[in-house]
């Protein structure tokens, strides 16, 4: 464990690890402009229990003629299981296209062009501090229903506007990540670039890229799972995700006490999806950590 005297000349050592792994996340947040998802087992547990208490609360309430709660939820599992698999698909196609928008516009942030360079600037800090709530409605009401492509009028469906919607943040902190990632590497790359003739170009694309994947794998898959408890925005917007199809059940079933189970049930399920990133995420930025 690292010490360090204190200036006055005593004996009594301060320890830094800690204050040093407080540093380094108050850092870290303040890179990625959110706060990572740390998810514990604790958190979980505590999740688990909210389930069983609701289900044991909405038991006692229900009519001896009426099916149990958990008869009930078995019954609609099939269906709100597709509406999840719906969130999951909507995460992957925002965070494949937000990825692939972002890397280019961070891109555009290091660029030698002014214009491109403050035109990038611009774009990330704008989606990056605007609610996703109303890119999301944004995009709902300013995209056409339908659009025509030589004489063939093709169908805009409400998943797809909520994919560009979610994928519009997404793409501006994936260029805030690598943005801070390149800014990471030691000036001594680009300068030992310089001295080979290497040119800007492949200075970015065969020696600064590279070393930035793993630095910025971690908070790309922190800000996956922090995507995909997020598609929920959805159902705001009509649709039919997992959530949407919760007050759908609860509406035909008409039994209130019912509320809670059926969605302390549905944040189990993102929890048991969700953990295990988090968990992931922490074994690989202790992994590549990168002293500073």
């Amino acid at each position: 464990m690292s010490a360090r005297a204190v200036p006055n000349g005593s004996d009594l050592p301060v320890l830094l690890p800690a204050a040093e792994r407080l540093w380094r996340r108050s850092a870290n947040e303040r890179a990625l402009g959110f706060a990572p998802l740390n998810l514990t087992l604790g958190h979980g547990a505590v999740i688990l229990l909210a389930f069983v208490l609701a289900t044991a609360a909405a038991e006692a309430a229900t009519a001896p003629s009426q099916p149990s709660v958990v008869v009930t939820l078995l019954k609609w599992t099939p269906l709100l299981l597709k509406g999840f698999a719906f969130n999951i698909a909507i995460s992957f196609f925002s965070m494949a296209i937000g990825t692939a928008a972002g890397l280019a516009l961070g891109l555009g942030q290091i660029s030698l062009s002014t214009p491109v360079r403050k035109g990038s600037a611009f774009a990330t800090h704008f989606f990056r501090n605007s609610p996703w709530l109303v890119l999301l409605f944004y995009c709902m009401f300013l995209l056409p229903f339908q659009f025509r492509v030589f004489g063939v009028e093709i169908p805009l469906p409400d998943w797809i506007k909520a994919v560009v919607g979610l994928a519009l943040p997404v793409m501006a902190n994936v260029a805030e990540i690598l943005r801070g990632a390149i800014q990471s590497i030691p000036s001594g790359q680009w300068e030992s670039a310089n001295s080979l003739a290497f040119s800007r170009r492949q200075t970015i694309w065969m020696i600064i890229l590279p070393q930035c994947l793993k630095r910025m794998l971690p908070p790309w898959m922190n800000l996956y799972a922090i995507l995909t408890m997020s598609t929920v925005l959805a159902s705001i917007v009509g649709v039919s995700e997992v959530m949407t199809l919760t007050g759908d059940v609860l509406a035909a079933e008409n039994r209130p006490e019912l509320l809670l189970p059926f969605y302390a049930y549905i944040l189990v399920w993102f929890f048991l999806y969700c953990y295990p990133i988090a968990r992931w995420t922490v074994r690989l930025e202790r992994r590549f950590a990168v002293n500073m």
